[in-house]
């Protein structure tokens, strides 16, 4: 007795579209963990620090060098709503408080990724949990 063969396109087809369907929701799973907010994302550093952020050590630790050459605001600029400018480069960097640029801290690991890299450059080692959440204390109060 042989096995019946389908020649049917439509198993192939709902399953086609469960895959797609499989293959959104994943997307978009993924798309809300990286997704977040300023006030999430502080939220989240303040736990980690396990103490409160303080916005005035964010401002001094913004504008104060910390051993090395460049400052925070060296290419941020003393006033976060404003664009900066790349020290070595030239190349301009948009506003970097919440308030002036909607864009900014809005991806967790977009914001991971630039702290890692210019926390290497302005301390010469990645930033502690309670700093990224003083400097982004600070960030928050300032309005355009």
């Amino acid at each position: 007795m042989q096995t019946p063969t389908f020649t049917s396109t439509a198993p192939r087809s709902f399953a086609s579209r469960l895959t797609l369907a499989a293959a959104v929701l994943v997307s978009l799973c993924t798309a809300s963990v990286q997704a977040a907010t300023p006030s999430e994302l502080l939220q989240g550093y303040t736990a980690q620090a396990g103490v409160a952020a303080v916005a005035a050590r964010g401002q001094q630790f913004f504008t104060t060098t910390h051993g090395k050459e460049w400052s925070c605001s060296t290419c941020h600029g003393a006033v976060p709503t404003a664009a900066g400018k790349h020290a070595a480069t030239g190349k301009s960097i948009t506003a970097l408080a919440p308030a002036a640029n909607a864009e900014r801290f809005t991806d967790a690991a977009k914001t991971e990724k630039w702290f890692r890299r210019n926390c290497n450059d302005v301390v010469g080692r990645e930033c502690t949990a309670a700093e990224k959440a003083d400097v982004l204390s600070w960030l928050l109060t300032q309005k355009p």
